[in-house]
C-alpha cells in the first residue's frame, strides 16, 4: 500500500502529459482498438455536446488523510493544493446565479479544507436543492477537530456520500489502508445516529462502490442489495442508495493497471463494455468541474488530466454559463470508463 502520492514520489505518471500520450498511443495508435473519438463517432454523438448544466462540482484540494491504490486524483496528506477563500467567494457568486439545482463538493477529503464549514455555511444559504459533500468517513475519526461533522452535515442538511470499497474489511483495507474499514463503520453508525440514511429521513447518505482491482463494477442494484444486507446485519447500518462507480484509467489506478501488467486488458474491457445508451447521459453533459485553484472542466477526471473545457471561458473570475454551454466536450480514451456497461458517473450508473 502506498503511502506517498505519485506526485511526492516524482513518478512520471503524476504528469498528466505523460498520462495523456499513455492513453493515445499503443493499442490506440496501431488501432488495435477503436479511439473514443471513433466510437462516438459511429452513433453520431462527436462532438460530444452539453446539455442543461444541472452540477457544479467543486474540487476543494487534493489534501486527504488517506492514500487509496485507485485514486484518480493522486490525493493524500502530501498534497497541498487546497481552495483559497478567493476562490470560494468567486464559486459563491457562481451558485447564486447558476440554473444547477446540484452542488457537489470533493477533494481529496474537502473537510480538511480549513475553510471549509465557512464554505459550507455560506453556500447552503444560495438555495442549492441538492448539496452534496464526498466524504471519504475515515476524516470523521482522524482527528477531534473533525468529530462533530455528522452534526454539522445534519444542521446544513448535507448530502452525504462516501466511499465504501465493500461491506468486508479485507477487501475494504487492502484498497484504501490499514484499519479504514473499521473507522468507516464507525463513521457511518455516527451518521445513523442523527437519522442519515434511515428508510424515510430526508437527510441523505449514499455509498460508493469502486472495483478493489482490473475489473469491472457488477450490477449496481444486485451490490446495493448485498451492500445493504451485509451492513444490516453484521453492524446495523442503514443507508439510501449505492452507486457503482467503474476505475478511470488515469493517476494511481492507470500506474496500478501498468504495474500489475493489466492495462492493456483492462482497456479491452472497458471497449468491449462499451455501451452507446449510456454515452447520451454521460456526466459531462450535465456538470461543470472546478478545480482547486478556479480553473474549470467538463468533468473531474478531465480536471486530473488538465483538459480544460473548451471555450473562452475557462476560469472561475470569468464564468459566463450561456458561454460554456456553447463548447465540444473534450475526450480521450478514458472516457470509455464513463460509458462501459451501464455507464459510470458521479452519482453512479447512467444507462
Amino acid at each position: 500500500m502506498a503511502t506517498k502520492s505519485l506526485k511526492k514520489q516524482d513518478s512520471e505518471l503524476a504528469n498528466a502529459n505523460r498520462q495523456l500520450e499513455i492513453l493515445s498511443n499503443g493499442i490506440f495508435q496501431s488501432g488495435e482498438l477503436p479511439t473514443f473519438k471513433e466510437k462516438i463517432s459511429e452513433i453520431n454523438q462527436f462532438p460530444l455536446r452539453p446539455k442543461t448544466l444541472e452540477i457544479l462540482q467543486m474540487n476543494l484540494g487534493y489534501m486527504c488523510n488517506q492514500v487509496c491504490e485507485h485514486c484518480h486524483v493522486d490525493a493524500g496528506p502530501d498534497r497541498k493544493e487546497i481552495m483559497t477563500v478567493e476562490t470560494m467567494k468567486q464559486c459563491l457568486e457562481i451558485i447564486k446565479t447558476t440554473g444547477a439545482h446540484t452542488l457537489d463538493l470533493t477533494g481529496g477529503a474537502p473537510e480538511m479544507n480549513p475553510n471549509f464549514r465557512w464554505f459550507v455555511e455560506e453556500a447552503s444559504k444560495a438555495g442549492i436543492k441538492d448539496f452534496i459533500v464526498r466524504s471519504n468517513l475515515t476524516i470523521i475519526r482522524a482527528n477531534k477537530k473533525y468529530y462533530d461533522l455528522p452534526d454539522f452535515f445534519k444542521a446544513h442538511n448535507v448530502h452525504v456520500i462516501s466511499s465504501m470499497p465493500h461491506w468486508t474489511r479485507g477487501k475494504t483495507d487492502k484498497q484504501r489502508g490499514d484499519g479504514v474499514f473499521d473507522k468507516s463503520i464507525k463513521a457511518l453508525q455516527e451518521l445513523n445516529e442523527r437519522g442519515y440514511g434511515m428508510p424515510e429521513s430526508d437527510l441523505r447518505l449514499d455509498l460508493v462502490y469502486n472495483p478493489s482491482g482490473a475489473f469491472l463494477p457488477g450490477d449496481q442494484a444486485a451490490m446495493e442489495k448485498d451492500f445493504k444486507k451485509a451492513l444490516l446485519e453484521d453492524f446495523n447500518i442503514q443507508f439510501h442508495n449505492l452507486f457503482a462507480i467503474t476505475n478511470l484509467p488515469i493517476a494511481r489506478f492507470l500506474d496500478y493497471l501498468i504495474a500489475s501488467e493489466n492495462y492493456e486488458d483492462y482497456m479491452y474491457q472497458l471497449v468491449d463494455a462499451y455501451n452507446p445508451a449510456a454515452v447520451e447521459n454521460v456526466m459531462c453533459t450535465n456538470t461543470i468541474s472546478i478545480s482547486w485553484d478556479g480553473w474549470l472542466y467538463d468533468c473531474d477526471f478531465n480536471q486530473m488530466l488538465g483538459l480544460k473545457v473548451a471555450s473562452k471561458v475557462k476560469h472561475v473570475s470569468e464564468y459566463n454559463e450561456d458561454l460554456l454551454n456553447d463548447r465540444n466536450i473534450i475526450i480521450s480514451q478514458h472516457c470509455y470508463g464513463c460509458t462501459a456497461g451501464a455507464g459510470s458517473s458521479c452519482q453512479g450508473t447512467v444507462a
